[in-house]
Protein backbone atom coordinates (compact mmCIF):
# COMPACT_ATOMS: atom_id res chain seq x y z
CA UNK A 1 0.00 0.00 0.00
CA UNK A 2 2.98 2.05 0.85
CA UNK A 3 4.83 2.02 -2.52
CA UNK A 4 1.10 2.49 -4.19
CA UNK A 5 0.49 5.83 -2.13
CA UNK A 6 4.38 6.65 -3.13
CA UNK A 7 3.42 6.11 -7.00
CA UNK A 8 0.21 7.49 -6.73
CA UNK A 9 1.86 10.68 -5.55
CA UNK A 10 4.60 10.77 -8.30
CA UNK A 11 1.65 10.49 -11.03
CA UNK A 12 0.07 13.83 -9.01
CA UNK A 13 3.17 15.11 -9.01
CA UNK A 14 3.72 14.64 -13.25
CA UNK A 15 0.28 14.88 -14.36
CA UNK A 16 1.29 15.49 -18.23
CA UNK A 17 3.89 12.76 -18.08
CA UNK A 18 0.92 10.09 -16.79
CA UNK A 19 -1.66 11.52 -19.35
CA UNK A 20 0.98 11.13 -22.29
CA UNK A 21 1.67 6.96 -21.02
CA UNK A 22 -2.19 6.34 -21.06
CA UNK A 23 -2.84 8.23 -24.00
CA UNK A 24 -0.09 6.13 -26.15
CA UNK A 25 -1.26 2.77 -24.67
CA UNK A 26 -4.60 3.76 -26.21
CA UNK A 27 -3.51 4.84 -29.74
CA UNK A 28 -1.33 1.51 -29.55
CA UNK A 29 -4.59 -0.88 -28.94
CA UNK A 30 -6.91 1.88 -31.45
CA UNK A 31 -3.87 1.27 -34.25
CA UNK A 32 -3.60 -2.28 -33.49
CA UNK A 33 -7.28 -2.93 -34.50
CA UNK A 34 -7.27 -0.81 -37.55
CA UNK A 35 -4.34 -2.70 -38.82
CA UNK A 36 -5.34 -5.83 -37.51
CA UNK A 37 -2.74 -6.35 -35.64
CA UNK A 38 -4.06 -6.07 -31.82
CA UNK A 39 -2.45 -8.66 -30.03
CA UNK A 40 0.86 -6.64 -31.21
CA UNK A 41 0.40 -3.38 -30.35
CA UNK A 42 -1.00 -4.77 -27.51
CA UNK A 43 2.20 -6.07 -26.31
CA UNK A 44 3.63 -2.25 -27.25
CA UNK A 45 0.92 -0.39 -25.21
CA UNK A 46 2.25 -2.99 -22.17
CA UNK A 47 5.37 -1.44 -22.89
CA UNK A 48 3.78 2.20 -22.47
CA UNK A 49 3.01 0.93 -19.14
CA UNK A 50 6.37 0.13 -18.20
CA UNK A 51 7.77 2.91 -19.68
CA UNK A 52 5.80 4.99 -17.82
CA UNK A 53 6.38 2.60 -14.79
CA UNK A 54 10.35 3.73 -15.17
CA UNK A 55 9.74 7.70 -15.58
CA UNK A 56 7.79 7.55 -12.35
CA UNK A 57 10.36 5.43 -10.46
CA UNK A 58 13.20 7.60 -11.94
CA UNK A 59 11.10 10.81 -10.92
CA UNK A 60 10.67 9.42 -7.48
CA UNK A 61 14.46 8.71 -7.10
CA UNK A 62 15.33 12.09 -8.44
CA UNK A 63 13.23 13.69 -5.72
CA UNK A 64 14.64 11.67 -2.84
CA UNK A 65 18.30 12.19 -3.92
CA UNK A 66 17.44 16.22 -3.91
CA UNK A 67 15.83 15.57 -0.28
CA UNK A 68 12.83 18.02 -0.37
CA UNK A 69 9.56 17.70 -0.77
CA UNK A 70 8.70 20.01 -3.71
CA UNK A 71 8.49 19.74 -7.34
CA UNK A 72 11.43 20.87 -9.49
CA UNK A 73 12.14 21.49 -13.43
CA UNK A 74 15.04 19.53 -12.81
CA UNK A 75 12.86 16.94 -11.34
CA UNK A 76 10.15 16.96 -13.95
CA UNK A 77 13.68 16.78 -16.88
CA UNK A 78 14.83 13.88 -15.83
CA UNK A 79 11.60 12.20 -15.76
CA UNK A 80 11.46 13.01 -19.61
CA UNK A 81 15.01 12.41 -20.65
CA UNK A 82 14.44 8.72 -18.72
CA UNK A 83 10.99 8.48 -20.90
CA UNK A 84 12.72 9.42 -24.09
CA UNK A 85 15.97 6.82 -23.46
CA UNK A 86 14.02 4.11 -22.32
CA UNK A 87 11.31 4.45 -25.96
CA UNK A 88 14.75 4.87 -27.85
CA UNK A 89 16.10 2.00 -26.31
CA UNK A 90 13.09 -0.19 -26.62
CA UNK A 91 12.54 1.00 -30.59
CA UNK A 92 16.08 -0.19 -31.13
CA UNK A 93 15.62 -3.38 -29.58
CA UNK A 94 12.42 -3.93 -31.67
CA UNK A 95 14.89 -3.96 -34.65
CA UNK A 96 16.67 -6.28 -33.51
CA UNK A 97 13.57 -8.99 -33.21
CA UNK A 98 14.29 -11.37 -36.57
CA UNK A 99 10.79 -12.15 -37.56
CA UNK A 100 9.66 -9.67 -39.83
CA UNK A 101 12.73 -9.34 -41.84
CA UNK A 102 13.08 -11.94 -43.99
CA UNK A 103 11.21 -10.95 -47.30
CA UNK A 104 12.15 -14.15 -49.62
CA UNK A 105 9.15 -15.48 -51.38
CA UNK A 106 8.51 -18.84 -51.65
CA UNK A 107 8.57 -21.08 -54.68
CA UNK A 108 6.04 -20.98 -57.31
CA UNK A 109 4.65 -24.63 -57.93
CA UNK A 110 1.79 -23.20 -60.55
CA UNK A 111 -1.17 -21.09 -60.27
CA UNK A 112 -5.06 -21.62 -61.36
CA UNK A 113 -6.23 -21.95 -64.63
CA UNK A 114 -7.77 -18.63 -65.23
CA UNK A 115 -10.62 -18.34 -66.95
CA UNK A 116 -9.21 -14.89 -68.51
CA UNK A 117 -6.26 -12.31 -68.20
CA UNK A 118 -8.77 -10.28 -66.60
CA UNK A 119 -9.56 -12.73 -63.91
CA UNK A 120 -5.80 -12.86 -62.98
CA UNK A 121 -5.30 -9.41 -63.33
CA UNK A 122 -8.19 -8.29 -60.34
CA UNK A 123 -6.73 -11.48 -58.72
CA UNK A 124 -3.54 -10.30 -58.50
CA UNK A 125 -4.71 -6.33 -57.54
CA UNK A 126 -6.72 -7.71 -54.47
CA UNK A 127 -5.14 -10.85 -53.04
CA UNK A 128 -1.59 -11.68 -54.59
CA UNK A 129 0.21 -8.91 -52.26
CA UNK A 130 -0.27 -11.41 -49.17
CA UNK A 131 -1.84 -14.63 -50.79
CA UNK A 132 1.45 -15.50 -53.43
CA UNK A 133 4.75 -16.06 -53.86
CA UNK A 134 5.01 -12.53 -55.22
CA UNK A 135 4.51 -10.23 -52.73
CA UNK A 136 6.20 -6.70 -53.11
CA UNK A 137 7.28 -5.87 -49.68
CA UNK A 138 6.68 -1.64 -48.67
CA UNK A 139 9.53 0.19 -46.68
CA UNK A 140 7.56 -0.01 -44.28
CA UNK A 141 7.56 -3.80 -43.85
CA UNK A 142 11.08 -3.55 -42.47
CA UNK A 143 10.82 -0.91 -39.46
CA UNK A 144 9.32 -2.70 -36.48
CA UNK A 145 6.57 -3.03 -35.05
CA UNK A 146 4.93 -2.49 -38.80
CA UNK A 147 6.97 -5.39 -40.00
CA UNK A 148 5.29 -7.54 -37.30
CA UNK A 149 2.32 -7.06 -38.80
CA UNK A 150 2.58 -7.19 -42.46
CA UNK A 151 4.79 -10.93 -41.68
CA UNK A 152 1.80 -11.68 -39.83
CA UNK A 153 -0.90 -10.71 -42.30
CA UNK A 154 1.11 -12.81 -44.89
CA UNK A 155 2.21 -15.71 -43.24
CA UNK A 156 -1.63 -16.16 -42.43
CA UNK A 157 -2.32 -15.78 -45.56
CA UNK A 158 -0.35 -18.00 -47.65
CA UNK A 159 -1.26 -20.62 -44.42
CA UNK A 160 -4.89 -20.56 -45.97
CA UNK A 161 -4.60 -20.32 -49.62
CA UNK A 162 -1.06 -19.67 -51.82
CA UNK A 163 -2.37 -18.71 -55.44
CA UNK A 164 0.85 -19.24 -56.94
CA UNK A 165 1.44 -22.73 -55.23
CA UNK A 166 -2.09 -24.09 -56.11
CA UNK A 167 -0.89 -26.90 -58.53
CA UNK A 168 0.92 -28.65 -55.04
CA UNK A 169 -1.56 -27.52 -52.65
CA UNK A 170 -4.93 -25.81 -53.47
CA UNK A 171 -5.38 -24.84 -50.03
CA UNK A 172 -8.51 -23.05 -49.42
CA UNK A 173 -8.92 -21.98 -52.93
CA UNK A 174 -12.67 -23.21 -53.35
CA UNK A 175 -13.70 -20.54 -50.66
CA UNK A 176 -12.42 -17.76 -52.58
CA UNK A 177 -16.02 -16.63 -54.29
CA UNK A 178 -17.18 -16.83 -50.78
CA UNK A 179 -14.94 -14.68 -49.14
CA UNK A 180 -14.34 -11.96 -52.40
CA UNK A 181 -18.55 -11.90 -51.92
CA UNK A 182 -18.84 -11.00 -48.11
CA UNK A 183 -16.42 -8.81 -48.19
CA UNK A 184 -14.33 -9.82 -45.92
CA UNK A 185 -11.15 -10.30 -48.42
CA UNK A 186 -9.12 -8.23 -49.47
CA UNK A 187 -9.89 -7.31 -45.48
CA UNK A 188 -11.03 -3.34 -44.39
CA UNK A 189 -7.33 -2.93 -42.83
CA UNK A 190 -5.48 -3.82 -45.62
CA UNK A 191 -7.10 -1.01 -47.80
CA UNK A 192 -7.03 1.39 -44.76
CA UNK A 193 -5.61 5.06 -44.68
CA UNK A 194 -4.47 4.23 -48.62
CA UNK A 195 -2.80 1.54 -48.42
CA UNK A 196 -2.46 -0.77 -50.96
CA UNK A 197 -5.28 1.10 -53.24
CA UNK A 198 -5.28 -1.35 -55.84
CA UNK A 199 -6.40 -3.90 -53.87
CA UNK A 200 -10.06 -1.96 -53.18
CA UNK A 201 -12.10 -3.10 -56.28
CA UNK A 202 -15.40 -1.23 -57.10
CA UNK A 203 -18.65 -3.37 -57.64
CA UNK A 204 -18.53 -4.11 -60.96
CA UNK A 205 -14.76 -5.04 -60.45
CA UNK A 206 -16.29 -7.80 -58.04
CA UNK A 207 -18.79 -8.73 -59.54
CA UNK A 208 -16.65 -9.29 -62.71
CA UNK A 209 -14.19 -11.14 -60.44
CA UNK A 210 -16.24 -13.52 -59.16
CA UNK A 211 -18.15 -13.94 -62.78
CA UNK A 212 -14.38 -14.98 -63.64
CA UNK A 213 -13.68 -17.40 -60.68
CA UNK A 214 -17.17 -19.20 -60.87
CA UNK A 215 -15.22 -20.26 -64.47
CA UNK A 216 -11.80 -21.21 -62.88
CA UNK A 217 -11.36 -24.98 -62.24
CA UNK A 218 -11.32 -25.09 -58.13
CA UNK A 219 -12.39 -21.62 -57.23
CA UNK A 220 -15.75 -22.35 -56.24
CA UNK A 221 -17.04 -25.73 -54.07
CA UNK A 222 -17.68 -28.77 -55.50
CA UNK A 223 -15.79 -27.64 -58.43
Amino acid sequence: MIYLRTRWAAIRRHPILAAAALLLVILCIVFGALIGFLPGMAALAVFAVFVWWVVLEVAAWRRRSRHTATDSRGETRTAVIAAVGVVVIGFGLMQAVPYGRDHANPPVTGEPTWSSDATRALMVRACYQCHSSEVQYPAYASIAPTSWAVQRHIDEARGAINYSQFATDPGEADETIQVIRDGSMPPAYFTRFGINPGAKLTDAERDALIAGLEKTPGMAEGR
